[in-house]
């Protein structure tokens, strides 16, 4: 009997999201033997569609992999990569970042010993090679430890933690490098078997795709599970989504837009609606409602990225998210996990728009660390039977 392989790895909530975290200096260079790695650890492919046998669990919010290395931007501490772990097939994508662990990369970089920290609070630009954009991670270290406890309450998590500030800065043009890639705040979509839909398509942190709820017979203040139970609208929306990949120039065809992105996001006005945890909130609590699908399911509560493409697109006049919310200013989102606030920074010139930066709040919390147990044969090259 072979003895299994032993890699280094820890286990993060970032977040509304976990994933298992590595130090690159860990991993085989080959990116197929790193992708055999990623998809053993996590537990898919999973045709019942919860990764029992690994460390996923069963959706896209908690079915994630992050690598933290040495930087090769010359303006960053350390480099930061996101891999989204599909559940029900054999893919490791990297087509798109994740803002939730983002929060955790510092912390993890501190922890690892790859940068030297401040003592009270710490203070890195982080390069993600996903978008080739750099973002800064403000975070409290006391004994040179990244500290954990606090009292900020995140939407989607029970427990309170330390505030991390992330401030992403020139966020437009994250995947499409423009942050219109159609050059409209708004365009009309001619999708077969939806018919026609007015999209606005931003690119800001991760590209979106944002249509309003009411056109499909919502209001976005609806139950993820009971969204995604309706198969005849995740059709819909996933040919919308797919026209969009097209329009922006993410695809050739509908059939060849990555399943990663661009997201897509059903967008309402202020009403009252119940959160996960049993929470209600009335009108007054938020400036916009949100329902976004990350990998083909509604996201329980927002992805971070798309927060932030919401704070982006609200000061877009003439955008879905524009038309809708009701504030001009920093923004609260609601979303099946309660209200996010994000705030962004959106200039103008000679009718132009850029996106200055973004900001948004997190917590995290490094859960576990060890090492992952790998069979040794997909270790080589090719892999052993």
């Amino acid at each position: 009997m072979t003895r299994p392989a032993r890699i280094r790895a820890a286990f993060y909530r970032g977040g509304t999201s976990k994933a298992v975290v590595f130090n690159g200096a860990d991993l085989p260079a080959d990116p197929a033997i790193r992708n055999r790695i990623f998809l053993h650890v996590m537990g898919s492919p999973d045709r019942y569609g919860r990764q029992l046998d690994g460390m996923g669990g069963g959706l896209s919010s908690v079915s994630k992999v992050v690598i933290v290395e040495a930087p090769t931007h010359p303006d960053a501490d350390v480099d930061y990569t996101f891999v989204q772990i599909a559940v029900n097939e054999a893919l490791a994508d990297y087509g798109s970042a994740c803002g939730n662990m983002s929060s955790a990369v510092g912390p993890f970089a501190v922890e690892e010993g790859l940068v030297s920290a401040t003592e009270g609070r710490t203070k890195l630009r982080i390069h993600n090679t996903n978008t080739g954009q750099i973002y800064v991670s403000d975070f409290a270290v006391q004994d040179g430890v990244p500290v954990e406890d606090g009292d900020f309450e995140i939407p989607g998590v029970t427990q309170t933690g330390a505030q991390v500030r992330l401030d992403f800065l020139d966020p437009g043009g994250a995947i499409t490098g423009t942050l219109l890639p159609t050059g409209h705040a708004r365009d009309t979509l001619h999708v077969p078997d939806v018919g026609t839909v007015e999209v606005s398509m931003i690119d800001a942190a991760n590209p979106v795709a944002f249509v309003h709820a009411e056109a499909f017979g919502l209001t976005a203040t609806e139950n993820p599970a009971t969204l995604d139970a309706n198969t005849d609208l995740m059709a819909q929306l996933d040919k919308v989504r797919k026209h969009a990949a097209v329009a922006m120039g993410m695809a050739a065809t509908p059939e060849q837009a990555k399943a990663s992105n661009p997201k897509i996001a059903i967008v309402g006005a202020p009403a009252p609606f119940t959160a996960l945890d049993g929470r209600s909130y009335d009108t007054s609590s938020h400036d916009i409602n949100i329902r976004m699908i990350s990998m083909g399911n509604f996201h329980r509560a927002v992805t971070l990225t798309g927060a932030m493409c919401i704070a982006v697109g609200a000061k877009i006049p003439g955008s879905v998210v524009a038309q809708t919310a009701k504030s001009q200013g920093s923004l609260r989102i609601g979303n099946p996990s309660g209200v996010l606030p994000v705030d962004a920074n959106v200039s103008t010139k000679n009718g132009t728009y850029h996106a200055r930066s973004a900001t948004t709040f997190r917590t995290q919390r490094r859960l576990m660390e060890g090492n992952v147990l790998i069979p040794a044969g997909l270790l080589q090259a090719k892999v052993t039977q």
